[in-house]
């Protein structure tokens, strides 16, 4: 589910919502279980086509609230409203003092809540000038600013490394500060995060009912629980994409629901010897059989200028550095990372697995790979909030430590769980 969805609900009862005052009136009197005061105010309401003020009409005839229970006027007004529109909460009206901290905890994850919750808040807004109303629609009536969610967006307070992360220095090179006190961050233990989003920019362009997509993901690294508590590194990948829908014959026989073309960008947003950048072309076939999603890529690296021969001898040399900064940061990063990957995700229930494979396919001395194990299951029937656990073991866990044989086990929450 789209996380614009999630926040605000459907597009279209925005401007209910924001109506008039006398409903952000009748919704403090329902809230305060006055329904003989929000009856009249809410039908009033209803009668200039709010949807909400409408679904709440019909909810309130179906369980006598401030008027006689009539199911004819209550099925005429759901159907006014339509179940589309129906994100006030569904359950009887009951004193909060009744209310437990664990039932309230519990519902926070519930859609109803969330929906119920901005109804309010929105009805609470004054739009009784033209301009207010506007910047208001205008800010909620594009669903989040057209954006939706990407890859998985997660927040891991607990990831837990087997060997402490390296330090790599602007300005100095991994060989001089090899085996020093800052060689290494002093914690196993930090925290990563990322934020993982897409907006769609067109459909059907070319007549191949094609769409061209853009896309942004931020990971980051987080040493949370040194004293200082430093951002160890951060990676930003913006890419843009076009996915082809296969043909019928094509999906019925084998799979293959679309083939994604694209570019990508990858780079940590560093200078000197901390720099880590590459841009990639890739071609992506997406696979489905029932639950069983696969995702197989292929890419090629866009070749870069070598820096000079000499460039990381010049520790502490800043002018040096910056002078020569231009060129290849990680002109060997093909034989840690490969020429692609497999994603393969699989639902079971509310279970959702899913296993990453890369390898350089050098099956000698210098073969090298990653592994990757997620598994996401709902907090409380969530449908925007699970539980996400993630193992990795290999190299390319950052783009700083692409060289590095990191195995790492994280646990903490997601927010939405991609397929392809």
């Amino acid at each position: 589910m789209g996380f614009g969805k999630i926040a605000f609900g459907i597009v279209g009862l925005t401007v209910g919502l924001f109506a008039s005052v006398s409903y952000a009136q009748a919704i403090k009197h329902y809230k305060s279980g006055e329904f003989d005061k929000a009856f009249p105010l809410i039908e009033k309401e209803a009668k200039k086509d709010n949807k909400a003020a409408q679904y709440r009409l019909a909810e309130m005839y179906e369980n006598g609230r401030g008027t006689q229970v009539d199911d004819k006027k209550a099925i005429f007004w759901y159907k006014k409203a339509a179940s589309t529109y129906s994100f006030v909460e569904k359950k009887e009206f009951s004193d909060k003092s009744d209310e437990t901290f664990s039932y309230r905890l519990r519902a926070q994850f519930g859609k109803d809540s969330i929906k119920a919750g901005a109804e309010f808040a929105l009805a609470k807004v004054d739009t009784s000038t033209p301009e207010t109303k506007k910047l208001l629609t205008s800010l909620l009536g594009g669903d989040f600013f057209g954006l939706q969610p990407y890859k998985v967006n997660y927040f891991l307070p607990l990831s837990y490394s087997q060997d402490k992360p390296r330090r790599v220095s602007a300005t100095q090179s991994p060989q001089v500060i090899a085996g020093s006190p800052y060689d290494v961050y002093r914690e196993n233990i930090e925290v990563t995060f990322q934020l993982s989003l897409k907006k769609e920019l067109s459909f059907n362009l070319f007549g191949w009912d094609e769409y061209i997509t853009a896309a942004y993901t931020q990971k980051v690294w987080w040493q949370l629980y040194d004293n200082s508590g430093p951002f160890r590194e951060t990676n930003y990948r913006p890419e843009i994409f076009m996915t082809l829908p296969t043909s019928h014959n094509i999906d019925d026989r084998y799979g293959l629901k679309a083939v994604k073309l694209g570019f990508i960008h990858e780079s940590n947003g560093q200078e000197g010897y901390r720099s880590r950048s590459w841009n990639r072309l890739y071609a992506t076939g997406m696979w489905q059989w029932d639950n069983l999603f696969l995702s197989t890529r292929v890419w090629y690296r866009i070749p870069e200028d070598d820096k000079p021969d000499d460039y990381y001898d010049h520790s502490d040399d800043y002018e040096y550095i910056q002078e020569h900064s231009d060129g290849d940061d990680n002109p060997d990063i093909h034989n840690y990372l490969g020429y692609g990957d497999i994603n393969i995700a699989y639902l079971y229930k509310k279970h959702q697995f899913g296993l990453m494979l890369r390898n350089n396919l050098r099956f000698d001395n210098d073969n090298k790979g990653a592994v990757e194990f997620t598994y996401a299951y709902p907090l409380f029937n969530s449908p925007n909030t699970s539980l996400y656990v993630k193992l990795f073991n290999g190299y390319g866990e950052s783009l700083i430590d692409y060289d590095q044989d990191v195995t790492k086990a994280s646990i903490g929450f997601s927010f939405s769980n991609g397929l392809f």
